[in-house]
């Protein structure tokens, strides 16, 4: 196990191994010493015959032992020029020489058995901080060296989209965590225990770590400018630190790039977010409606698993996305924040002498994490062991898992999407209430859809895919060879089909939907009726910046948008979409547009209020999901449909209609409405061809060529960046 710290330091120079980025952070130089200095000082030295290596050691290697004299301050480890790093190795040879003459000649019994056992656990404790202080030192560094660069060929992790957050019901109730004094032979450190009860209310446990894209979202919601989410002095830190993402995060013109041990990379959408303090972790559960677990609730949640995950030595040194089901990554990947502080469990005593300073002196003002990281040595942690930093530290892998109080819905329910929430609220309150129409698309709203599609009166499905059939050779010919096709809103992905099975030099195809229930069962069937495409589906909201797989590299993308999903939008909104779609693919990249035309008012209503009702569905089911997922308690039948083409905006509307004077409640806010009173779902501009080409061109493209239907008119446009 000692010879596992020299291999962590071989990729190191020497330089690396006695610079100091930080107060927080040693010298990798400093922690072989250190290591080996509690061997000698808390073993060997109990031999009054032995004589220490060099006694100057004692004050430089001494870490925090007020009681073993006084010592080289802190924040000025890294100034230790001298001893070199030759010497310190050599230091390490002696003292691991003098224990295996002492082990060999007694062997390791009472006492000095306990001293060694916690002498290793240290030690795995220093090979974690190690990796965590030379990522930190090498982000310093204006070349960004990898640690090692052969990590980076492991570390890239290809899944597209995470599998949607759910969370695992526990009924709570008088439990017992930490460790007994006769544990047996397993070791365990002393602040594990004492063994005693806890109550615990019922709760719920996120079924794996909060993911890198889940993270943009918050950073796109405005998360790190919201006091309201915030602990006082978390804000006051973020402000003055200027923090506006994790740390080692850089914002680029490609979107999102992260450093690590295996140096700089795109961010992996689905990998967990890490590298947050405790502020962070807070203000997104909070954002999200939900909370950090307790640790009392985490080791109930964990103690029967195996401690099974991405640790050091079994993975790329950097967190990595979920796979299964259940309950999952709970140990190994990143550190999870709790909410408790670091204190001492009920009847916990530290042990007589110097060795009693290790934890007891560290419990006030930190907060516990839990699980292991992937920089933590296989086989260090277990279900009850206690981590601590304080609450504003960031270089740690220290990442999040949600919580919530129990509740009467059942378990692997999916989590209430914050924004979801925070939409519904805000569109309430308005004085013209509304919702924005993505929010259609639950499971329920997606199948609707494509039941809509199919109607006689729907126009819109019917006619793009007849003019797509038409005019698939001229687009497959615009995209380029080896390419990627992206897909806003794929739903079923039954149009991509026409294109697929002309561009057959595609090499890759990326579905986007905001709906994991859609996109997943689709891209599942393309993958296996296009086998040689790379099919990596996002599920996420295109609305919003994107990131996309990091499977799609450099190859050359064409966005494809159709069934005239860009009419959601308001001009000045679709502008901005379609100038964030031209970042996304990219110089030289292409873009597929399907756009309805405006036409006679009467077939626009049509379309959008059919004689069977399924648009009516369509628009209610919004009602449904508000009750469903955030509590809502809006009685369906005392609700309407209505659709109306607003000439003078150009764009048909859909709205909901109070059919009485009411109160809804939502969650705790309640909601008045007016007989009449309308909530507005959906908007759908038409166009015509040189409104839409004109707004195109506004947003940075230019516009290739287009294709314009007979009625009713419907045109596909393809643009160039």
């Amino acid at each position: 196990m000692r010879a596992r710290t020299k291999r962590l330091a071989a990729p190191l120079s020497a330089e690396d191994q006695t610079a100091q980025s930080m107060p927080d952070a040693s010298p990798v130089k400093w922690h072989l010493a250190h290591t080996t200095w509690f061997f000698e000082t808390f073993v060997l030295a109990r031999d009054p015959t032995y004589r220490p290596v060099d006694p100057t050691y004692g004050f430089l290697f001494n870490s925090y032992y007020e009681s073993l004299g006084p010592r080289q301050a802190r924040p000025a480890r890294g100034l230790l020029t001298r001893p070199s790093a030759d010497a310190v190795f050599a230091y390490r040879e002696q003292v691991d020489e003098a224990m295996e003459r002492v082990l060999g000649a007694t062997g390791a019994e009472g006492e000095v058995a306990d001293l060694v056992s916690l002498g290793l656990a240290h030690e795995e404790q220093h090979q974690e901080l190690i990796l965590t202080d030379v990522l930190h030192l090498l982000a310093q560094n204006p070349l960004q060296p990898a640690y090692d660069p052969g990590l980076a060929i492991t570390a890239k992790a290809d899944i597209a989209s995470p599998e949607p957050l759910s969370f695992i019901s526990f009924q709570g109730g008088l439990v017992e965590i930490g460790v007994s004094a006769n544990a047996g032979a397993q070791f365990h450190f002393d602040n594990e225990g004492p063994r005693h009860q806890v109550y615990l209310r019922p709760f719920r446990l996120a079924d794996r770590l909060t993911t890198n894209q889940e993270w943009l979202e918050f950073m796109e919601a405005g998360g790190y400018d919201r006091a309201e989410f915030w602990l006082s002095e978390g804000w006051t830190l973020a402000r003055s630190e200027g923090w506006r993402a994790p740390l080692y995060w850089r914002a680029t013109g490609e979107g999102w790039e992260t450093f690590s041990l295996a140096g700089t990379a795109p961010i992996e959408p689905c990998a967990p977010v890490t590298h947050v303090s405790y502020y962070e972790a807070d203000a997104y559960a909070r954002w999200r409606g939900l909370r950090l677990a307790t640790e009392a609730e985490w080791e109930h949640a964990a103690a029967n698993l195996p401690v099974a995950g991405n640790f050091a030595d079994e993975g790329p040194l950097r967190p990595q996305p979920s796979r299964g089901a259940g309950v999952r990554q709970l140990f190994g990947d990143c550190w999870e924040w709790t909410a408790s502080s670091y204190s001492p469990y009920p009847g916990f005593m530290p042990a007589q002498g110097a060795v009693g300073e290790y934890n007891g002196k560290f419990m006030i003002n930190q907060m516990v994490l839990r699980g292991g990281s992937c920089a933590t040595p296989p086989n260090h942690v277990s279900a009850s062991y206690r981590n601590f930093f304080h609450p504003h530290q960031r270089w740690q892998f220290s990442g999040v898992r949600l919580a919530s109080d129990g509740s009467a819905r059942a378990s692997g329910t999916a989590i209430v999407d914050a924004g979801f929430r925070q939409d519904v609220m805000d569109g309430l309150s308005a004085p013209q209430k509304s919702v924005p129409s993505k929010y259609f698309y639950d499971a329920a709203g997606s199948a609707l859809f494509e039941a809509i599609c199919e109607l006689e009166v729907y126009y819109p499905t019917r006619v793009e895919t007849a003019l797509l059939r038409a005019v698939a050779p001229d687009l497959a010919n615009a995209m380029p060879s080896g390419g990627a096709l992206i897909e806003f809103g794929s739903g079923s992905s039954v149009k991509t089909r026409i294109l697929l099975e002309a561009a057959t030099a595609l090499r890759a195809y990326a579905p986007v939907d905001i709906s994991a229930s859609a996109v997943q069962p689709a891209a599942d069937a393309i993958a296996r009726d296009f086998p040689h495409l790379l099919v990596a589906p996002v599920v996420g909201d295109f609305t919003r910046r994107l990131v996309l797989p990091p499977s799609l590299g450099s190859l050359r993308k064409t966005a494809f948008f159709p069934g005239s999903t860009i009419g959601n939008f308001p001009p000045a909104a679709a502008a901005e979409f379609m100038a964030r779609v031209r970042s996304l693919v990219g110089e030289g990249g292409a873009f597929i547009v399907g756009v309805d035309m405006v036409k006679d008012e009467k077939v626009l209503v049509a379309a959008y209020d059919d004689p069977e009702g399924v648009t009516r569905d369509f628009n209610l089911n919004l009602l449904r999901r508000i009750n469903r997922e955030l509590g809502g308690e809006f009685d369906l039948s005392a609700f309407a449909h209505r659709a109306i083409f607003n000439t003078e905006e150009s764009r048909i509307e859909m709205h909901i209609v109070s059919l009485r004077d009411q109160v809804v409640f939502v969650g705790s806010r309640s909601f008045a409405f007016a007989r009449g009173e309308t909530i507005h779902t959906e908007n759908s501009y038409k166009y015509t061809p040189e409104r839409f080409q004109a707004l195109a061109e506004k947003a940075g493209w230019r516009m290739v060529r287009r294709w314009v239907a007979p009625q009713p008119s419907f045109a596909v446009f393809l643009l160039s960046a």
